[in-house]
């Protein structure tokens, strides 16, 4: 060790970590080398100032725990807006577009005219049809009748034999 100095090895590792063999083998290099001597000194120091702080008690502030807590519900509240409005804005475009497919297929049933033409019906069921009968009871009702469930099923296979 005499050829080499000891700065490198103090530096690679604490000295508490050095078993007594290489302690003594620093003291000694130390003693002819003064760079060395030095850098030993420091690192002396400084393993005692970490032994000292260690050993030292910290107790926290009166509202500490108070304080700790309200920072974290804060920043809870925080993540769970921005959760929501990170999955509305995954599931947004869906939404929306669910929406305007729904709006989109009332607007063809309920308002969109029929194109379908139907075939005159015989008999009793040349006056109603199978949504007048199911949909519509005021009319069954006024004329003071109302549809047996025979009538009813005769008119919906009727209509759809009409369609086809």
């Amino acid at each position: 060790m005499r050829d080499e100095h000891i700065i490198g090895l103090l530096e690679n590792a604490p000295l508490t970590s050095f078993a007594e063999p290489e302690l003594s083998a620093i003291r000694i290099h130390s003693e002819n080398c003064p760079a060395c001597l030095r850098a030993f000194h420091a690192a002396l120091i400084s393993a005692r100032l970490l032994q000292e702080r260690a050993a030292l008690e910290f107790s926290p502030s009166p509202f500490f725990h108070t304080r700790v807590l309200a920072a974290l519900r804060e920043r809870q509240a925080a993540n769970d807006n921005w959760a929501w409005s990170r999955m509305w804005r995954a599931a947004g475009a869906l939404a929306s577009s669910m929406v305007v497919t729904v709006a989109a297929l009332a607007v063809f049933t309920f308002v969109a005219p029929s194109n379908q033409v139907t075939a005159p019906a015989p008999g009793w069921l040349a006056s109603y049809s199978a949504e007048e009968i199911i949909l519509d009871q005021s009319t069954a009702e006024s004329q003071g009748a109302g549809a047996s469930d025979g009538q009813v099923l005769n008119a919906i296979y009727s209509d759809e034999e009409a369609v086809k």
